[in-house]
Parts: structure tokens; C-alpha cells; sequence
């Protein structure tokens, strides 16, 4: 199968902004590079925000100075405000992601704004990537409900959507942020947003708080899915959700996909060995996945 398949590495980002330890720049780039050498071409490095409330991104701007320049690779940055996309420019990243909940209490505790003020502040990020010419994938979070509000009113979601494609956004990554969904609800979602949106360019951010998310990545193939956000070793989750676990694993992900016929282009022994290390440095309680620990 030559089906074009994007793996977006969130590891460093969404993986390690739950971790106490304090892990440093020289550590983080050395994982940067043993991923470009896997094979990986994309890859969110870190996030601009507050330090004080995420202390493992305190150093996010010294770390997008000291990418590698490495033709083909594009690394990118999460931001939720516009002095998150002034740090990203001065740091010379080209591409942001942000998002928006369609939760209202998690709205409030992740980004401290109702929805409707976080719609208005979308539309002020996007204008400032635009006008600098940065490259930006908006998304919306728990769609397949949280565990504050339970499950979210598909008119509300698709409400949402239409914000963000209104607005000019070609790409949206649509987030099971409490890992609450099962097959159905994504292919009926799914159905639902394809049928309103035919042209719509959708990522997957999974989360695999209940070990679904790799059956719920089987069932998002059956749709025009060709972008997935994962995470080596399964590792991470978000520091405002108590039992929150990481993104589907990136090995156990290529392990699936390639047994399906994917040609995906990552070398799984490189990924596995990584997340070993990164294992024994920070403990195996941040981790997830299964087939780093045996390839």
C-alpha cells in the first residue's frame, strides 16, 4: 500500500509536560535527533506556555534556537495565546498548533477562558500566523467527551468546526483528550463530519486512557484519515486531567500500520530504542505503550 500517512511525534510535547523530573535541552535535542534519524518528519518539539504552570516546557524557547537545520524535517510548537506565537517566531519555528474545547469545564482549567472567549482568541492566533506567514493546524479537544461534562453534543462540536474552518484553517486535528471513545462513536462522528465538511483535512490526536486508541485508529482508517499525532512509548498525558495516560504509542502504531500494508518509512527499532532509554532515565509509570519494550 504507497497510501500517504503523516505520523506527527507529539513525545516531546504532550509526553513529557506531565514529568517531574527536569529533563534538559541537551537531552531533549538528542531525542530530536535519534528521531530524525528513525525516519520521523514531523515532530512538535515543546509548547509556549506558562512555566509555572507547566514546568517541563520551561525551557521551550532555548530548545526551538538549538533545532538542527535538517532538509525535510518540519518541527513544530503548541501555543494557546499570542505571546505563544511571539515566542515561537523569535525562536524561528514556522508552524504552530493550538486548539480549543468543546468542554467548558476543561475549557476553563486548561485554558482559563469559556468557549466562547477561547473562540475569540483563536481567531487572534490565527491572524497573527497568517500575517507572519506560519504555517497553523487548529483543533478542537474532548469531542468524544471528558470526564468533567461527559459527552458533548455533536451540534456543539460541529458548531466548533465550523468556527475554525471559517477562518481559514486547512487542517483540523480533532482530540479524544480524556480517551473516552470507542470505535462507534468515532466512526459515527466521523460520518457526521465528513457528511457536513466533504473537504475538511482531519488529524487524529488520540489518547489511550482505556487502551482504545489504537482499535479507535482501525476504525478512523475506514475515513479519508491521513495524519495521526502519537507519542514514543506511549508516554504523557495532560497535567489537568487526573488519571490521564498518553497518546497512542508511535512503535505500536507503525507496528499496526505496517502490518496492514501501510508503507510508513520509520524505522521501529530506532523509536523503540529511544523510548527505552527515555524509560530508564524518567521510569516506566509515564508510559503506555507495548512494542517499544520487545522490538
Amino acid at each position: 500500500m504507497t497510501k500517504n500517512f503523516e505520523i506527527m511525534e507529539v513525545g516531546l510535547r504532550d509526553g513529557l509536560q506531565i514529568v517531574e523530573k527536569d529533563i534538559s535541552v541537551e537531552y531533549k535535542l538528542s531525542i530530536i535527533n535519534g528521531l530524525i534519524e528513525s525516519g520521523i518528519k514531523n515532530i512538535q518539539v515543546t509548547s509556549f506556555v506558562n512555566p509555572k504552570r507547566v514546568p517541563a516546557m520551561a525551557h521551550a524557547d532555548e530548545l526551538a534556537r538549538r533545532l538542527p537545520l535538517v532538509e525535510g524535517i518540519q518541527f513544530s510548537c503548541l501555543v494557546f495565546n499570542e505571546i505563544g506565537v511571539e515566542r515561537a517566531l523569535r525562536s524561528g519555528l514556522k508552524k504552530i498548533e493550538t486548539s480549543i474545547s468543546v468542554s467548558e469545564t476543561y475549557s476553563q482549567n486548561n485554558l482559563g477562558m469559556n468557549i466562547g472567549e477561547s473562540v475569540k482568541n483563536l481567531k487572534k492566533i490565527v491572524s497573527m500566523a497568517e500575517s507572519n506567514g506560519m504555517k497553523i493546524r487548529s483543533g478542537l479537544q474532548c469531542i468524544w467527551g471528558s470526564t468533567y461534562d461527559g459527552a458533548i453534543n455533536q451540534k456543539v462540536i460541529i458548531n466548533r468546526l465550523s468556527d475554525i474552518l471559517s477562518m481559514g484553517i486547512s487542517r483540523v486535528s480533532l482530540c479524544d483528550t480524556h480517551g473516552m471513545a470507542r470505535p462507534n462513536d468515532i466512526s459515527n462522528l466521523l460520518d457526521i463530519i465528513y457528511k457536513t465538511f466533504p473537504e475538511i483535512n482531519i488529524s487524529m490526536h488520540l489518547h489511550n486512557t482505556n487502551g482504545m486508541g489504537l482499535v479507535n485508529l482501525y476504525e478512523a482508517l475506514k475515513f479519508d484519515i491521513n495524519e495521526i499525532d502519537t507519542s514514543m512509548g506511549g508516554i504523557g498525558g495532560s497535567p489537568f486531567i487526573e488519571t490521564s495516560s498518553g497518546n497512542i504509542a508511535t512503535e505500536d502504531t507503525i507496528y499496526m500500520l505496517e502490518n496492514m500494508g501501510y508503507d510508513i518509512g520509520i524505522d521501529i527499532k530506532k523509536i523503540s530504542s529511544l523510548s527505552r532509554v527515555l524509560e530508564k532515565d524518567i521510569g516506566e509509570s509515564y508510559f503506555s505503550g507495548r512494542v517499544y519494550k520487545i522490538i
